[in-house]
């Protein structure tokens, strides 16, 4: 019996997560702001790909899924999740959490693609598998691959195009974090504090220099460190194509992972895991045993940015702001900025690096146009977006480019080298790692 007919059978759950749902959207007042910061918006114009356009979709869910399940999928799936709309909706709408659950009652009904069944439920629900399968992918990477721009370290590959486009991007990393560092498990020193680390899948196998620059300024400021080896991913990407069962148990096993440890900060260097951690996780909790939900809230309270934890923590000595030396720019990961409110904590970070002086592009904080898997989707208007980015961006005439989120890292990279810029693209913690 296909998976289609097997979750008709559950009517009364889909019902209830209907009704949640139309719960969920009586806030919304259709003023229509949400139009003038939405990125897909402002490059489509088309209604039906904003906030407001989708959530009068989502107002007659049921029989719209009746009438054209593909049609439904296809424009709730147009959206970056960035948060632009819900961090300045007038009204307070929860335009992601509404946006995530809708996206998991129509992949209910419809099913998981099978392509995407192999890679939630085959491989990333199985972080050891999945770490097996890249290793091998990335021995056999450079049959594929040709460089395209040395100063990015970016690649490119005809024979990937069906599945990346003409995208230009990271090879994989020859050692992945994980096999450099599995575990880790000190005390704290003399600053009397502890962290849990969760690398993040993107930093752990493109960019692995990320959290072993992390783990370097840990030690340097004396601080123990809680990192539980196979760890999982953070869910998101499943929860975004609507998988929840694959979500579900990626945040067990990780909660299970860390409340086994003792600590006073979950830090990642990654803005999109440590806003699904702090933000999404204690919002979905359904399905979660009373346990599990107490381990969430805790975890919840503990997770923040790292650039947050050096300044407003560990209040670490910078020296006063240069306006000598080279030109460095800044990106607001949307995540970070809109999810979390951490955006001065990393320009302090910046303004205090030896012979770099800060200078702010147009538009620092206007999405980049990743989106995760919408890169991979719809990759033209991906492109589109990301374009505005890379023009303010060499608008300011930097040196290098540095932001908070390893995926904002992929999209400029990216951008940067289709149009043969070569400006560096690092994530702070990597800089600020450098100055010691």
């Amino acid at each position: 019996m296909s998976e289609q007919t097997n979750s008709l059978r559950n009517v009364r759950q889909l019902a209830s997560m209907l009704h949640e749902l139309d719960d969920m959207l009586v806030s919304c007042m259709r003023c229509g702001i949400c139009q003038s910061v939405c990125p897909i918006y402002g490059a489509t114009m088309r209604e039906a790909d904003v906030a407001r356009g989708k959530i009068a979709l989502l107002e007659n869910l049921a029989n719209s899924m009746i009438a054209d399940a593909e049609g439904v999928n296809a424009k709730l799936n147009r959206c970056l999740l960035c948060g632009s709309c819900q961090k300045n909706c007038p009204s307070g709408v929860n335009s992601l959490d509404i946006f995530l659950r809708a996206r998991g009652i129509v992949t209910g009904y419809m099913g998981l693609s099978p392509v995407k069944k192999i890679i939630f439920r085959g491989l990333l629900v199985r972080p050891g598998l999945f770490n097996i399968f890249l290793e091998i992918s990335g021995k056999f990477q450079g049959l594929f691959l040709k460089d395209a721009n040395t100063t990015l370290g970016t690649s490119c590959s005809s024979l990937l195009r069906p599945v990346v486009g003409d995208r230009h991007f990271p090879a994989l990393a020859k050692e992945p974090f994980h096999a450099q560092l599995s575990s880790l498990d000190t005390p704290a020193g003399a600053s009397g504090l502890r962290i849990a680390f969760f690398p993040g899948c993107v930093s752990d196998k493109l960019f692995p220099n990320v959290p072993a620059a992390m783990l370097t300024v840990m030690q340097k400021h004396e601080v123990g460190v809680y990192m539980p080896p196979d760890q999982g991913c953070c869910g998101i990407p499943a929860l975004a194509s609507g998988d929840r069962k694959t979500y579900d148990a990626l945040v067990r096993r990780n909660v299970e992972l860390f409340c086994a440890g003792s600590f006073d900060y979950l830090i990642t260097p990654c803005a999109t895991c440590a806003a699904t951690i702090k933000e999404i996780w204690p919002k979905l909790l359904e399905g979660h045993s009373e346990k599990i939900r107490e381990k969430i809230g805790l975890l919840q309270k503990k997770t923040i940015d790292v650039s947050a934890f050096l300044v407003d923590v560990l209040k670490v000595p910078l020296p006063a702001s240069s306006r000598e030396g080279k030109r460095i720019t800044y990106h607001d990961a949307c995540h970070l900025k809109k999810s979390l409110g951490v955006s001065e904590q990393p320009r302090v970070l910046l303004n205090g690096l030896p012979g770099w002086q800060l200078v702010e592009m147009p538009e620092a904080d206007r999405c980049c146009g990743c989106g995760g898997s919408f890169s991979l989707f719809h990759y033209d208007l991906s492109s589109q977006i990301g374009q505005r980015k890379r023009d303010n961006i060499v608008s300011v005439r930097p040196d290098a480019v540095a932001t908070g989120c390893p995926a904002c890292m992929m999209q400029i990279m990216d951008m940067l080298s289709h149009n043969n810029d070569h400006i560096p693209v690092k994530h702070v913690i990597e800089l600020y790692a450098e100055t010691l």
